[in-house]
């Protein structure tokens, strides 16, 4: 199958960090199809051999493992070519079409790796240009707006020049390995079904937390914030993952059918819920690596008397039968002490305790990690070999009558990079694969989306009022878990985050 990738913004850093390095990945893994052409779009003044020139630069700069040799890079190259565009000028859409009509590709995809504020610019103006075809199809990256209003209005222009069927909205997240087997272990194990429920369940915790701050992303993350930026993509679509019920197939409109039941059941918010269940925070000065960083307030970009958020912990739930009275809390920061992703599943404490367990979280759980590793942790108690209750010495060290034996926690682990061995697929490797395959599984409906905003909205319309009243976000320590009322959110219900277990 040929296919040509139109990538607008073709010099930006998302193109030459993560787009770029995964096409050139799954041209290493043989699993790009043959006869693709890949045309880098932006306003600089390039030659195909000067473009060329300057991924191949950019991309000795990316990780290890996603940097291709030399010869990976000499094969990989004639694939890159490169059209000056301004997305602007109706004139430059006829000089795309003319070079896409230099051959007939089977799939056109025409990914819009630039500002949001152009998403709706581009698509009227491919279809302008009569380049919006049945062969046509075009991904979107988020944000998708910046509030329900904004979303819905590009939803509506874009599907105005695009069918549902040939939009693509990616959520990065959802092409993580650690996603997709997830789903694996819900929907293809019998093992866990009985217990995936409230009767099994005490509570989910999802958190997605990242050690760096905003680097030179300060002017748009000022007016974005971790609620917009994590909570109402990544994170709910993890929750949706972990809450939905089993589809009818693995097809994609019946996988989205019931996440779109997730965001609906979810707890809608009152005033006296958003007091009391939703926190927010901005980062201080602090350390990382030993090392000193500036507050958030003092990086480039950032409004001196900024009340935009970094950090948000919230208690949820889900109103069905399923999920009826588990707390899900979601999690996400910058600067905080980790850079780590993952979903912790509380399960409730034995009926009737006859072991003492040393644990400050007292029962069993399960971790599915999803950076930066990639894996399953099962935590579990079981009884020492050399307790002297169960065995050697036991006669020469009586125990008082009726004291319950100790317990030591042992874990289950296992780590999908060393079954499967290191270099497995990456998630934007897989979502490009799957948009030119026409797989749309992995990508999120415009009615979820929808369903998204309008559940987050409340807390913005929440915050506003507050910063109104001069009442901003809490600080928190660079390099710490946040502020402390995060952990008093969880605790209020007896439960603690997983680091704390």
């Amino acid at each position: 199958m040929s296919f040509d990738l139109v990538l607008f913004g073709g010099t930006g850093d998302l193109a030459w960090r993560k787009l770029l390095p995964a096409l050139a990945q799954a041209h290493r893994h043989g699993t790009l199809p043959e006869g693709g052409r890949i045309i880098g779009v932006a306003r600089d003044e390039l030659s195909d051999d000067g473009y060329r020139a300057l991924i191949g630069q950019r991309l000795a700069a990316v990780e290890p493992d996603k940097r291709p040799s030399e010869a990976e890079f000499a094969r990989f190259a004639p694939l890159l070519h490169y059209q000056r565009m301004d997305l602007s000028q109706p004139g430059d859409y006829a000089l795309l079409r003319a070079r896409l009509a230099e051959r007939s590709a089977d799939v056109v995809v025409m990914y819009l790796a630039t500002a949001p504020q152009l998403f709706t610019t581009a698509c009227e103006q491919l279809g302008a240009a009569g380049l919006a075809t049945p062969r046509t199809r075009v991904v979107l990256e988020k944000p998708l707006g910046h509030d329900l209003a904004s979303n819905q209005d590009i939803n509506a222009r874009v599907r105005a020049v695009f069918g549902e069927q040939q939009i693509f909205r990616i959520d990065h997240y959802l092409g993580k390995p650690a996603v997709q087997n997830l789903l694996a272990l819900r929907f293809g194990n019998a093992l866990f079904e009985p217990w995936w429920r409230r009767e099994t369940i005490a509570s989910i915790e999802i958190t997605i937390a990242e050690q760096l701050g905003v680097e030179k992303r300060g002017a748009f993350y000022d007016q974005t914030g971790a609620l917009r930026d994590m909570v109402q993509n990544h994170a709910l679509q993890l929750l949706c993952a972990i809450a939905m019920e089993p589809p009818i197939n693995a097809h994609a409109d019946a996988i989205r059918d019931e996440k779109l039941k997730v965001l609906r059941s979810l707890q809608p918010w009152t005033p006296e819920r958003l007091a009391h269940d939703v926190v927010r925070g901005q980062y201080a000065a602090g350390q990382r690596a030993g090392q000193p960083v500036p507050g958030y307030r003092a990086e480039d970009g950032v409004a001196a008397h900024s009340m935009t958020e970094t950090f948000v912990a919230l208690r949820t739930g889900i109103a069905n039968w399923r999920w009826a009275g588990v707390p899900f809390y979601l999690r996400t920061g910058k600067r905080l002490a980790a850079h780590e992703a993952h979903i912790a599943i509380h399960l409730r404490p034995t009926p009737h305790a006859i072991y003492r367990t040393p644990l400050a979280c007292g029962a069993n759980r399960l971790v599915i990690h999803l950076q930066p590793r990639d894996g399953l942790e099962l935590h579990l108690f079981a009884a020492a070999a050399n307790d002297r209750r169960t065995g050697a010495g036991a006669a020469a060290r009586p125990s008082p009558a009726r004291e319950a034996p100790a317990l030591t926690p042992v874990t289950l682990d296992l780590d999908f990079d060393q079954r499967f061995g290191a270099k497995r697929v990456g998630a934007y490797e897989r979502l490009l694969l799957d948009v030119i395959d026409g797989r749309l599984n992995l990508f999120v409906r415009a009615d979820e989306q929808e369903a998204a905003w309008r559940w987050v909205e409340p807390i913005m319309e929440f915050w506003d009022e507050q910063n109104a009243r001069g009442d901003g976000p809490r600080p928190y320590a660079a390099g710490t878990w946040g502020p402390g009322a995060a952990s008093a959110l969880v605790a209020r219900d007896g439960n603690t985050w997983a680091e704390e277990c």
